[in-house]
């Protein structure tokens, strides 16, 4: 008897969560901040494509490559921002028009709302830059482009995982704060510090402090940013040559598919990290 009640438990919990998701989804697509989101990327890709930049040539490459690699490279800069903002701001909204009192009336497990809600933002944030990426390549295609289809698989499981990564971020954020103005903040400080640690700050003060040259790569890289944007310019560029000399480090320590390996998953692997660490501080300050 115990045995049947499991797995119906575990059916209910997943049916909750799926539930909430959708609930997240739908509330998502009615907010203002979604449509000027999708116009973003929307925009973006449109740019590209009237500015003529596939028809531009750069160390050999052209058409619908070029257009790819601009265009990542655009969304690593606004995809977390984006991300953090209406992440924090939708819970920490939450926790202070009094809807979690609400939601622990209802039947459903704090386990559910909270990972509902990181999948329905989740499909809501990569939603759309996806769409944009595949109308643009298939806008591409019909001018007579030919579809670089490996490197559009690896760009779009790099930006699945930059998502989880800074959804992961702002749900530990929105259970750490109270207020929806200092989650803000919070979101806004660590993307600048993360902005900011590409290649500036935290490269300048290691080598004026002559650390190691591998230290001061591989302490580079456990930024998500830097790891997304170096795995970007490889798939573009496998011999990392706009690198310079860090390009040796990174191919000599991790190799081309290791390092790869590294940009895909490392990402995700910190946000569900992240994300799983704000379910527990959740979960601890607002069950009775």
């Amino acid at each position: 008897m115990i045995q049947e009640q499991k797995p119906q438990a575990t059916a209910n919990r997943v049916n909750d969560l799926l539930l909430t998701a959708r609930l997240d989804v739908s509330e998502s697509l009615r907010a203002k901040w979604f449509l000027l989101y999708s116009l973003v990327f929307g925009g973006i890709i449109a740019s590209l494509f009237i500015f003529g930049l596939a028809d531009s040539r750069i160390m050999g490459f052209t058409g619908l490559s070029r257009v790819l690699v601009t265009y990542i490279q655009l969304s690593m800069a606004i995809l977390p921002i984006f991300v953090l903002i209406t992440t924090v701001r939708s819970l920490a909204g939450d926790r202070e028009a009094g809807i979690f009192e609400y939601m622990l009336s209802l039947p459903v497990s704090l386990f559910a709302w909270y990972w509902g809600r990181f999948v329905g933002r989740f499909a809501v944030v990569f939603l759309p830059v996806f769409a944009a990426m595949v109308l643009g390549s298939l806008y591409g295609i019909l001018k007579g482009a030919q579809m670089p289809w490996q490197e559009f698989a690896l760009y779009t499981a790099m930006l699945i995982s930059l998502a989880i990564c800074f959804l992961g971020i702002g749900f530990l954020i929105s259970s750490l704060t109270r207020a929806t103005d200092i989650a803000q903040g919070a979101a806004f400080f660590v993307w600048l510090i993360l902005l900011l640690f590409l290649d500036l700050i935290l490269l300048g003060m290691m080598i004026q402090e002559q650390a190691p040259a591998a230290l001061v790569v591989m302490v580079a890289l456990l930024n998500p940013l830097q790891a997304f944007r170096a795995g970007a310019m490889m798939i573009f560029d496998p011999q990392l040559i706009m690198l310079g000399p860090s390009a040796d480090i990174i191919l000599e320590n991790f190799g081309y598919n290791g390092y790869l390996a590294w940009a895909l998953l490392y990402p995700a692997l910190l946000g569900l990290a992240l994300g799983a660490l704000g379910y527990t501080i959740f979960r601890r300050g607002d069950l009775p």
